[in-house]
């Protein structure tokens, strides 16, 4: 379950850092008004992450359009906001564009694809923001995934959230071309 709290003064990427140095077991992100966002990583959650992960890594290498980020990873995106998906995709021209301290810290932008799975504890509700988010500030494909009730939204620019329920796999042809999710692995 993840906690939020507001500080009086809004922390730098340094200071960011550092707090994350120091508490390896939680995931930080920050909102675009500044507030942090502290969450536990299970064991549960981080299988699922590292399925996701690496079935977009494999897809990202053979198609070399782009990179993949874990969820290690700090996006800055243009609202202020500092969030790390489950899993990402960034265009490679994007990625190349970037200068070496760029590439160092958090990434300057918003992933092209961003992926979230939803963790025993987190609230449904609570993680749609963060789609919008992400769709606001300029991905092109925003991806949620319910483990306990086998869903999966997509969010787009385009149109409305789509909700599959029950899906074995998720093709995101055209947005990213030729990679199909499979979820077993998340799903169970």
């Amino acid at each position: 379950m993840a906690i939020s709290f507001s500080l009086a003064v809004r922390l730098t990427d340094a200071e960011i850092l550092e707090l994350s140095e120091r508490n390896p077991g939680l995931q930080i992100e920050q909102g675009a008004s500044g507030e942090l966002i502290l969450t536990p990583i299970g064991g549960r959650a981080s299988l699922r992450e590292v399925a996701l992960v690496t079935q977009l890594h494999r897809w990202a290498d053979a198609d070399g359009s782009g990179v993949v980020f874990s969820p290690s990873t700090g996006f800055r995106l243009p609202d202020g906001s500092l969030l790390s998906p489950d899993a990402s995709w960034v265009r490679r021209d994007r990625w190349e564009a970037l200068s070496g301290d760029q590439r160092e810290g958090f990434m300057p932008s918003c992933p092209d694809a961003a992926f979230e799975i939803l963790s025993h504890g987190d609230l449904f509700h609570n993680l749609r923001p963060k789609m919008r988010a992400y769709v606001a500030n300029g991905a092109r494909l925003a991806v949620l995934i319910d483990p306990q009730r086998r869903t999966v939204e997509l969010h787009t620019a385009d149109r409305d959230p789509q909700l599959l329920e029950s899906p074995e796999s998720v093709s995101f042809d055209p947005l990213l071309p030729g990679f199909t999710l499979d979820l077993r692995r998340i799903f169970e």
